[in-house]
Order: C-alpha cells, then structure tokens, then sequence
C-alpha cells in the first residue's frame, strides 16, 4: 500500500539529491552498499543495547537510500539486472538486520529476557524473508507474486515507527508504551503470514491455468 501511495511522494523529494549524487559521478551501486551498511549499524549496534530511538533515528537516515539509487540509476540510464539484483538482494539484509536487532535485544537485553517478544520478531523476520522468496521465486519461474497485505515498506515503516515511540518513551515518557510494540509485531507476524498464503495461492492458479492451457 505505501509502495503505491507514497514512491511518487519520496520520488519528488529525493531527486535533487540523486542528481546532485550523479554529478558528483557517485555510482548508484555504492548509495546502495552505503544505506544498507547504515542500515545494519543502526540496527545491530543499538537495538541490541535498548537505544530504540537512536537506532530508529540511524535506520531512517539511511534507509531512504533505496528510492535513492533507484532514481539515479533511472537518471543515468544505469538501470540494469544487476542493478535491480543488488537492490532485492540488499533490502533483505537490512530487513533481517532490523528484525534481528529486536530479537537480540529481547533475547537477552538489559531489561531481560521476553520469550514472547523474541518470538515475534524472529517469526516477523522469517515471514518476511518468505513474503520476499515468494515473489522472487514465481518471477523466476514466469509467474507473479505481487499481492498481499504486508509489503516490505509496510512492514518496515510499522516496525521503525513502532520501535521509535517505544525508544522515545524510554528516554524522555513521551512515547508508546512497550506493549504498542508487542501488538504491531504479532499484527506484523499475521500479516507477513497471510501475504505468504496469498501468493501462494495466486501462483497455484497461474501453474494449473499454464498447465490446463499446455494440455489443451
């Protein structure tokens, strides 16, 4: 849903910094390399710790990234499978470092383990590699996949949002309590679930609707 309300939007936005990026002869391959090490270190370096609200702060910085080199690639006629391949692939890494921030933070942080906690995000963070292996598997077979509930940006804005408020209570009382937390993951768990299953049964309905035609 936000990948159709809002690409037009950040689109907008972000291109004078892609040009301003491609006259300095920057590569987009290399904004993208950038934004997911970024990405990774805020996650990794302070969800695990408890510092919500900065790594959520680090994250945003740099997760933009990924309209970023979309639009130069498309500015310097610089779009290609590669491209397109180091993108996907890249996004998953940044995906499973947010998730996975959360689940070593739960699994043992300062404020101690939370077996309930834990488990939702590494389910969130599974799902979300199968909603993702789902679609990438039926195009490699001639097929589409691109429906559900729970997209990536979805998924990563709830969580980011979420886990931000939560950091922002921590530090100064004014945010979300932490249980805001525990309901988007376990609606995020759902949601990634549900998206699995409809991909699935859309791409069972291309396989036999290919397979009655061939039989014909």
């Amino acid at each position: 849903m936000l990948n159709r309300f809002a690409r037009a939007l950040f689109t907008r936005l972000f291109t004078p910094i892609a040009r301003a990026l491609v006259s300095l002869g920057i590569s987009p391959d290399v904004v993208t390399l950038v934004g997911t090490f970024g990405v990774c270190v805020g996650a990794l370096a302070f969800y695990p710790r408890g510092e919500f609200l900065v790594g959520t702060l680090v994250i945003t910085a740099f997760v933009f990234s990924d309209t970023i080199d979309g639009i130069m690639a498309r500015m310097g006629n610089r779009s290609s499978r590669w491209g397109a391949f180091l993108d996907s692939t890249l996004d998953r890494v940044g995906d499973a470092a947010v998730f996975g921030g959360l689940v070593l933070y739960y699994a043992g942080g300062e404020r101690g383990f939370d077996t309930l906690m834990a488990v939702l995000a590494l389910l969130c963070l599974v799902l979300g590699s199968v909603v993702s292996y789902a679609r990438a598997r039926a195009e490699g077979l001639g097929m589409t996949a691109d429906v559900g509930i729970a997209e990536r940006a979805d998924r990563l804005v709830a969580v980011l949002v979420t886990t931000g408020f939560v950091g922002l209570r921590w530090d100064t009382g004014l945010g979300l309590p932490e249980v805001g937390l525990t309901v988007v993951l376990a609606l995020l768990a759902v949601a990634s679930a549900v998206t699995v299953v409809q991909r699935m049964l859309v791409v069972r309905r291309q396989a036999f609707a290919t397979l009655a035609r061939e039989s014909d």
